[in-house]
């Protein structure tokens, strides 16, 4: 009981010394001064619930140990094939029965999946810290943008080049870090992504600095624009082409069917790499180094591949996001989106598929949700992060990994052995 009163206590200040420059000190403006009004009540309230929970905690703990949570039940093996379709099918049909903010939410959710599966190459499935992933995300939506104004190009020749120039930045960043690991290579990363934003902001003759650049057209379809009117004299827009009525409602839903297709795609090439012996390259690096060294393997190419791959991925979001707004700036490429996209990575599960999209989900839709607790959403989105890493480190949804389990043949009494059609078998489901 004593060792549980000393833990409450000093979580207790902790609590206090982190609460009070954040609730306990605020600046309010009365006229043309700016003064300071003390809360203290806030910062006693948050001491005393984090000293009851630190109380509560091993009776919590033991209560809690023997709780059985229900689980889904298996599907069946002839029905797993159709969940993905079904699934694929209903996120087509859905936006045409939403509202627009729905789906432009959706949309957003949308690009930051295809981040996410983008950046589960690099720490996921190669397990390479990487903090400066917004920088190819920058790099892909500016490509586009400065293709645009300098030459005229559509959204459709752009995408590929814009990919291209990202996946290129990754493999450049891949020679200065490949014999870094760990911190060092969050570091290094880390300052990769802000010299990035730095050059979009001091370049102003080329990317407009600060202020970014704007007018960037919405994607196509098929050539024709889809708007009220034509940009160019004598040309024809898609409603009236169609001949419908032109609605705004349309280009929303048009843009979210594209996000859809990039997502999956990004999905499909991601989920074939981890299968092919560049996936299993990508493991073996995480797993350990040297092992991976000794089997023949090259790590320099394995990390190029993974920086580059994933680049790539991030530079077609980027592309996109710069058509969905129609306008970059560098303050779209901070620091923030780069650890909300690791976010995402961690708390859906590294290496796991769905356990990113799940956590991009809720990432993403839950700030909006609560858009009337703005002040206090990166404080309620490091309580959860925190709380992960405290009761499911693994993540939501975490990458199962093939193995093999050993037993006692019966009427055995030495040290365990498989016989061989078992270790066959067991061969046969790590393969």
């Amino acid at each position: 009981m004593a060792n549980t009163l000393k833990t409450a206590g000093m979580a207790a200040v902790l609590t206090a010394v982190i609460v009070t420059p954040v609730f306990g000190l605020q600046l309010v403006r009365q006229g043309a001064r700016t003064l300071m009004e003390p809360r203290w009540d806030l910062v006693a309230l948050a001491c005393a619930v984090v000293f009851v929970f630190q109380l509560v905690r091993p009776w919590l703990a033991r209560a809690l140990a023997g709780l059985k949570l229900p689980t889904l039940p298996a599907t069946p093996t002839k029905g797993r094939r159709w969940i993905p379709a079904l699934a694929i099918a209903a996120a087509v049909i859905w936006p045409f029965f939403a509202g627009r903010s729905e789906v432009d939410i959706a949309t957003l959710v949308l690009i930051y999946v295809m981040l996410g599966l983008g950046l589960n190459i690099v720490v996921g499935f190669a397990g390479l810290l990487d903090l400066g992933f917004v920088g190819f995300y920058a790099v892909g939506a500016y490509t586009y943008a400065l293709l645009y104004h300098w030459a005229g190009w559509t959204f459709w020749e752009a995408l590929p080049l814009s990919g291209a120039m990202a996946a290129l930045f990754g493999f450049l960043l891949g020679f200065p870090v490949l014999r870094l690991r760990g911190d060092y290579l969050a570091i290094v990363t880390l300052g990769f992504g802000e010299i990035i934003r730095l050059l979009l902001i001091n370049l102003n003759w080329l990317t407009g600095g600060p202020d970014g650049i704007s007018g960037i057209p919405k994607p196509t379809v098929f050539g024709l624009e889809m708007a009220r009117r034509p940009s160019q004299e004598g040309g024809a827009t898609f409603h009236q082409v169609m001949g419908w009525t032109f609605d705004t409602q349309h280009m929303v839903v048009y843009l979210y069917l594209m996000a859809l297709l990039l997502a999956l795609i990004t999905l499909f090439v991601s989920n074939r790499l981890i299968r092919m012996p560049v996936g299993r390259a990508w493991e073996a690096l995480r797993e350990d180094e040297i092992a991976c060294r000794s089997l023949g393997l090259n790590p320099t190419r394995i990390k190029l591949s993974a920086f580059t791959l994933g680049a790539m991925f991030a530079g077609f979001g980027g592309a996109f996001f710069a058509a969905r707004q129609g306008l970059v700036n560098p303050e779209s490429f901070t620091f923030i989106e780069s650890a909300l996209i690791l976010a995402i990575v961690v708390l859906g599960g590294m290496g796991s598929q769905l356990g990113v999209i799940l956590a991009a989900i809720i990432l993403t839709v839950l700030p909006e949700v609560a858009r009337e607790f703005a002040e206090y959403r990166m404080l309620m989105f490091g309580l959860v992060m925190v709380l992960m890493m405290m009761w499911r480190p693994q993540g939501l949804l975490p990458m199962k990994r093939p193995h093999v389990e050993l037993g006692l043949a019966p009427g055995a009494s030495g040290p365990a052995r498989a016989t061989p059609s078992e270790a066959e078998s067991g061969a046969g489901r790590t393969a």
